[in-house]
């Protein structure tokens, strides 16, 4: 696992010595503002590099969601035959080239990176070179840096310290402030998906929307138990990385919703009224062509020579 992690913890804290480092001429190399920016900016380029496998979680997600119908019906038919009702779950997942685990993928190949991220930002408020890198030869938020940012505060409380580590009012506001704030931005991420990013669907025996129910209400519960014992730079940065995730989210169902979900039923109503209302404007703008273009005369007709009479 060292083997894995170590790069990570590397290229973490190097990407927030760069970011550091940009910033620091603007609002100073000790500044909190400085270490505070260093921690979005890593989170930010994170997720930006992340964004196909987000992609990919979407697709996944979207396809059970469309084979749910055909799951319950032989859920249904095969409800005595655990077997064959196995058997023919894996035809359909072959049929449709999907896989229930897919969704999973982008989520574990998350977590490596996550971890590495955890680990720095625990390193700075241990003010340890070994809890940044280890071995320490290969860590770049060590010395003179590490120093710095186990100073630096985020609104007069230290980055390094956390609710239950400081009897300081001000850490213990800030930190509260921030688990609430991580709290409300977890639950309405979830809610955003539930209430308009997910087809319309029978809940009495919906394992996907029953398991979106649980994380629903579960996550911000979990976030403001354990928080209190995050230092506020982890706070920081669960607190950024939630604010990404919701953006991202309601960008993706804004633009490009599920079909059959209550976003996509609105998104098609604004289509249809769009594509009608473009149509009445093509339709004035003939008639009023019509009416402004000059009337098209005939032909004049040449005068007939009369016949003398001998």
């Amino acid at each position: 696992m060292d083997s894995i992690l170590n790069p990570l913890y590397s290229i973490v804290s190097g990407v927030m010595v760069v970011i550091h480092n940009l910033v620091a001429p603007i609002f100073g190399k000790d500044s909190g503002v400085t270490w505070t920016l260093a921690i979005m900016g890593l989170v930010v380029i994170i997720r930006i590099i992340l964004i196909p496998l987000f992609v990919k979680q979407i697709k996944s997600q979207r396809a059970m969601t469309a084979l749910q119908p055909h799951m319950k019906e032989i859920q249904k038919k095969y409800k005595d035959d655990r077997q064959k009702q196995s058997e023919e779950m894996m035809k359909l997942y072959k049929e449709h080239k999907t896989n229930p685990l897919a969704s999973c993928f982008p989520i574990l190949a998350q977590a490596p990176i996550f971890f590495a991220l955890f680990t720095v930002l625990n390193g700075i408020a241990a003010k340890t070179d070994e809890g940044v890198s280890a071995p320490i030869s290969r860590g770049f938020l060590k010395g003179e840096y590490l120093e710095s940012a186990a100073q630096a505060t985020f609104f007069g409380a230290k980055i390094s310290q956390s609710f239950l580590g400081s009897t300081d009012l001000n850490v213990r506001i800030v930190t509260v402030i921030l688990i609430i704030f991580m709290s409300a931005t977890t639950f309405t991420t979830q809610r955003q998906l539930m209430v308009k990013g997910m087809p319309k669907m029978d809940s009495s025996n919906n394992m996907m929307l029953q398991q979106q129910k649980i994380m629903l209400y579960a996550f911000p519960v979990i976030f403001a138990v354990t928080g209190v014992n995050f230092p506020v730079g982890v706070l920081i940065y669960w607190s950024t990385t939630n604010l990404w995730t919701w953006g991202q989210q309601y960008y993706v169902i804004k633009r490009n919703p599920t079909p059959g979900s209550p976003a996509y039923e609105e998104l098609e109503k604004k289509r249809l009224h769009k594509n009608k209302e473009a149509g009445k404007t093509n339709n004035t703008e003939i008639d009023q062509n019509q009416e402004q273009a000059p009337e098209v005369q005939g032909q004049r007709q040449q005068p007939k020579k009369k016949k003398k009479k001998k």
